[in-house]
């Protein structure tokens, strides 16, 4: 909370906001406000899904096989592990991947590319929220280990980017 003093110069509670600042970090809120009485204190940050550009949510195409998806991520997902391990970007939830904005649409990378950090690499969707993850770092596209609208878990990499 906020105290005056008798200089009239607000004194801050660093511990309280240190805390905020840590439960916005694990609950993935942008902004928290605590009031008491007349004293308030708001924690806020920029998220990445501010910044990025908000995605319908793609909807599956009718000559899509599904069961055939699951034999090329499995490969990818073989293949990886070694270099996967250092680099890969990683889900930060339980989803559905899409490597592009809509169905059809050019995916957001390919292997080759080189990106900036903050550049959307491709869409978690979560409870018909589109999420967009991004790079960490600026780089080159190693490797993408999940096929598009593939189910993804927590933690689970999903890019390489070197």
């Amino acid at each position: 909370m906020t105290d005056q003093n008798t200089s009239g110069t607000m004194q801050v509670d660093v511990n309280l906001v240190r805390q905020l600042a840590e439960l916005l970090d694990a609950t993935h809120l942008t902004e928290i406000e605590v009031e008491e009485g007349d004293r308030k204190i708001r924690v806020a940050r920029k998220a990445a899904a501010q910044a990025a550009p908000v995605y319908a949510a793609p909807q599956p195409m009718a000559s899509a096989p599904v069961a055939p998806a699951a034999p090329p991520a499995a490969e990818a997902g073989a293949m990886a592990p070694t270099v996967a391990a250092a680099n890969a970007v990683k889900s930060p939830m339980v989803g559905t991947c899409y490597l592009s904005a809509e169905p059809g649409a050019k995916p957001f990378v390919s292997v080759g590319q080189t990106v900036a950090a903050g550049d959307t690499l491709l869409i978690v969707e979560a409870m018909k929220v589109m999420n967009p993850i991004t790079a960490p770092s600026a780089g080159v596209v190693r490797q993408i280990l999940i096929e598009n609208g593939q189910p993804v878990e927590f933690d689970q990499p999903l890019v390489v980017v070197e």
